[in-house]
């Protein structure tokens, strides 16, 4: 079959550097066609143009459509694939855009024959509609100054502006409009309808749609720096530092040729200059680190807003529409009794009424799982203002926190010890921070484990030489790869992605600790197990 799309509407279908069709679009249509066992060629151009080759029969289907009444009495959709939301973008300096009526009286750029156009006629916002063959051109016009707003998929235009680099564009306003999207056919074509909604039902049952699905429309990450970058900043930080090296280096070869008996002092004096040297740049790591850091912070915490509230109405909407699935499901057994099997959203009935309650759980599951990662996020990003002036008991800490993950233990391992110090010295801090850390060691431990035969042993203990008191979680688990333990508190790194890992626990720990003066040391065996200490200064000034 020949399915079609727009060239120009990345992430979702476009062609690439090579002149080859890409996008989340693509991938989609080529795992249903291989799940389904058919031969599919992928054909891109102007939307337009493969709107009217659906229509005349030259091409089989459109892999991505927003599904319209108007539109629905022309070609046939399957269930939307994806949620399209549609922003308004301007000019920088440009007023916000809250709702349709803004528009009135102002020129706005839109995709001839896109789902926009049609939806601004239907509104009748009183705007002069430009319409533009292509969303590039749609961007660009708007960037060179003419016209005033445009209206368009908000992720294809922040891609876009990425890509073209327009930079003096951006969104404005709340999204004005969410629009199901997905395959369409041909009118009448139930057969090829039925093929893509089965072969998107196994996709999601699989697991590969979702995969998918993140590697396209995920969060749009800013570019890394380049190698002509790295190289310009390499050569003003290491140029000077190699001429200076140099420098002290030709002075005390002078110097120790004319006057020997110095040698020992100038000696002396080469090696603390050294040693201050390494010790700015260290500091100069430790600060651009920091501001890295800062950034991430700001970065983090303003997608967590965003995506905390979309994310809120699906769990608040998801009950409603399973009370409403079971409220209608006596009237649509009556009808099957007396009917026979019926469609239902391009599926037989009979398949249905087992595979709605489950996808709305699903769909909870996945939500809340979102939920998960936004409030991790924010324990990332939250600023280290806590209080850390108390005394704490590290043995009273650890006892509440394997209290806290007391059922999760014992479904993970019947072979759990601890075994708490005597006469611990109390250290400075704040008790439910550190509590954190250690609920997140406990069950990084548990999570680490094959089986329930595998042992975890928590002790505390006093390092008296270092004068520093030390908790430790000892793990027999599959164990750490060399490669991977410097990487271990770097935020977005985890081994566990598949099982929902975020990468942010030890990342948040790391910094909850270092705010406490310590610091927290890994050793592991891949195979064998992983031991983590947390270690802390003793708290001088408290009472023993």
């Amino acid at each position: 079959m020949v399915v079609g799309g727009d060239w120009s509407y990345p992430p979702y279908e476009f062609i690439d550097r090579n002149g080859h069709p890409a996008g989340y679009n693509v991938e989609l249509t080529r795992a249903i066609a291989r799940v389904m066992g058919v031969e599919v060629e992928v054909r891109l151009g102007g939307w337009a143009e493969m709107r009217r080759a659906l229509e005349e029969g030259s091409i089989d289907a459109l892999e991505g459509m927003s599904y319209s009444d108007e539109r629905a009495r022309k070609v046939d959709f399957t269930p939307p694939h994806t949620i399209v939301h549609h922003s308004v973008f301007a000019r920088a300096g440009s007023p916000p855009v809250t709702s349709l009526a803004d528009l009135k009286g102002k020129e706005v750029l839109v995709l001839k024959g896109g789902i926009m156009n049609d939806y601004l006629l239907q509104q009748k916002v009183g705007a002069t509609i430009i319409a533009v063959p292509n969303h590039a051109d749609v961007l660009r016009q708007l960037a060179a100054g003419r016209h005033d707003y445009a209206l368009m998929a908000k992720l294809p235009g922040l891609y876009l502006i990425r890509e073209l680099g327009l930079s003096n564009l951006a969104p404005v306003g709340p999204p004005i409009s969410s629009e199901r999207y997905g395959f369409a056919v041909r009118q009448g074509d139930a057969e090829l309808r039925s093929r893509f909604s089965e072969g998107l039902a196994i996709l999601k049952n699989t697991g590969e749609y979702q995969q998918i699905y993140d590697r396209w429309l995920g969060v749009l990450e800013p570019r890394g720096i380049t190698w002509y970058q790295a190289a310009r900043y390499g050569a003003v930080v290491v140029v000077p530092l190699v001429l200076l090296l140099g420098g002290f280096a030709l002075w005390s070869r002078t110097l120790h040729h004319q006057v020997a008996a110095r040698t020992a002092d100038l000696t002396r004096e080469i090696a603390e200059r050294t040693h201050a040297e390494e010790e700015l740049r260290l500091h100069q790591q430790q600060l651009v680190q920091a501001d890295k850091m800062a950034a991430l912070g700001i970065l983090v915490s303003g997608v967590a807003h965003e995506i905390n509230n979309p994310n809120g109405l699906i769990l608040l909407n998801m009950p409603v529409i399973r009370d409403a699935f079971a409220d209608a499901a006596p009237i649509l057994e009556e009808h099957y009794r007396s009917h026979g099997d019926f469609t239902l959203g391009g599926l037989r009935y009979s398949r249905m009424r087992e595979e709605i309650p489950r996808m709305v759980e699903e769909m909870t599951d996945g939500a809340r799982r979102v939920k998960r990662i936004v409030e991790d996020l924010k324990d990332f990003a939250r600023q280290g203002d806590a209080s850390l002036l108390e005394c704490v008991d590290l043995n009273g800490v650890a006892r509440a926190a394997v209290r806290l993950v007391d059922n999760l233990i014992r479904t993970s391992t019947t072979r759990f010890s601890v075994a708490y110090g005597d006469d611990l010295p109390p250290v400075r801090g704040n008790p439910q921070r550190i509590e954190q850390v250690v609920v997140n060691l406990v069950v990084n431990a548990c999570q680490a484990l094959p089986g329930p035969e595998r042992r975890i042993a928590l002790r505390t203990f006093v390092d008296p030489e270092r004068d520093e008191v030390v908790l430790e979680v000892r793990d027999e688990g599959s164990g750490i790869l060399p490669e991977h333990l410097s990487h271990l508190t770097d935020p977005f790194f985890t081994t566990k992605r598949e099982s929902g890992g975020t990468g942010l626990g030890l990342a948040v720990s790391a910094g909850i600790v270092k705010e406490h003066g310590g610091r927290l040391d890994f050793d592991s065996l891949p195979g064998e197990g992983t031991t983590v200490r947390l270690v802390l200064p003793r708290g001088k000034e408290c009472p023993t």
